[in-house]
């Protein structure tokens, strides 16, 4: 999937993602990079909304293992189950978050779960950069369920 069907994909089953104004920054080996401007994610200070921020970390997350999930286990759906969220400092501007591609065990085991009980849980981290800086960083526990068929 490139870019650009990414994008499109999230703005049409993610609603919330095009009100936000997401756009993929970056697909890569080494994970993916969403992006999201300050005007429609304001808060009344000025500076982006905590939920806005914590949403776009979730669906940076959630969208890198939709990713993933394609490629090795076509027919399985993804939600997210649990979520932490740290703000370190406040965004003034046009912010984005990366999630790394899960690999190692993590995976392995997701994958294993998914074969024998046709679901399976994996946790996956973000970081939210803004101004070449993390301020913020996501903590998820996402659960994936073979479709049937």
């Amino acid at each position: 999937m490139t870019p650009s069907e990414l994008e499109a994909y999230l703005h049409e089953h993610i609603p919330l993602s095009r009100a936000m104004g997401v756009r993929v920054a970056s697909v890569g080996v080494a994970g993916l990079e969403l992006a999201a401007p300050l005007a429609p994610n304001l808060n009344h200070h000025r500076t982006a909304f905590g939920g806005s921020i914590a949403s776009l970390a979730v669906l940076t997350g959630w969208a890198c293992l939709h990713l993933q999930l394609r490629e090795a286990v076509p027919r399985a759906s993804l939600v997210i189950q649990k979520s932490d969220f740290s703000y370190l400092k406040p965004i003034l501007g046009d912010f984005t978050a990366f999630s790394p591609v899960p690999t190692g065990l993590e995976w392995e085991r997701l994958l294993g779960a998914l074969e024998r009980k046709g679901r399976g849980r994996i946790t996956l981290g973000a970081e939210v950069r803004y101004g070449g800086e993390t301020v913020g960083r996501f903590t998820g526990d996402y659960v994936a369920v073979r479709e049937k068929g």
